[in-house]
Formats: C-alpha cells, structure tokens, sequence
C-alpha cells in the first residue's frame, strides 16, 4: 500500500468472522455488529496488531489476522491516541455508534497483512 500523507495508516487484529464480514463489504469497511465492544479500537503499529493476532486471537478463535487500512488523517484526529499498556501499545477509542461514519473515511481497500494459525 503506497501511502499518502493526507491518510494515516492504522491496523486492526481481526477473528475470521470480523475478516468475513470485512471481505462480505468489498473490503471497504468494518462490520458495524462488533459483539459486546461498546469501542472500535485500531492500533497505531504493525508489531502491537501482530501481538495482539498472534498472542490473543488465535488462542481463542484458533486464527488471528492482522489488517491494515488508510484513513483520512484529518478525521481521524478527533480521537486521542491511548496507550493500553506498553510504550508501543497505543490505540484509537472510536466509539462504536460512530463505526459507520468512521467506515467512511476509509481511504482505498482494507488488506490483510499478516495471518497467525495454532
């Protein structure tokens, strides 16, 4: 993916169901129906989504992909980075009533850039 500097570049760990729905869109948006997550949360680095895929999704869903996506820089500066954690661990808190309105804003199509199996 060429970036330009209008975008930023977010990641997102996904199940095999979020990856579905992705792909059922054209892979130009996440699924609005996120199960029991009042929050939207890209990461801001590859290596945090790749912990997240490989160390949380696929001990539980058996699979973890890692997505990447460009998005309209502009927009996307209204919600402050938060750090869950480590110094590498930051992430947007999108709410999940704006998912929608965030799809949007999506700039190109989302790609799946790394896959992790048990």
């Amino acid at each position: 993916m060429r970036h330009d500097p209008a975008t930023i570049l977010l990641y997102r760990p996904v199940s095999q169901k979020e990856l579905d729905l992705i792909a059922d869109s054209g892979w130009l948006e996440f699924p609005l129906e996120l199960e029991e997550q009042s929050i939207f949360y890209p990461v801001l680095n590859e290596a945090y989504a790749i912990q997240i895929a490989r160390d949380w999704n696929v001990p539980y869903y058996g699979i973890g992909y890692v997505t990447r996506f460009a998005v309209d820089a502009d927009y996307v500066a209204q919600f402050p980075v938060q750090n869950a954690g480590d110094q590498a661990h930051d992430e947007l808190w999108v709410p999940a009533e704006e998912l929608a309105e965030f799809n949007q804003h999506i700039v190109g199509q989302i790609e799946v850039v790394s896959i992790f199996q048990s």
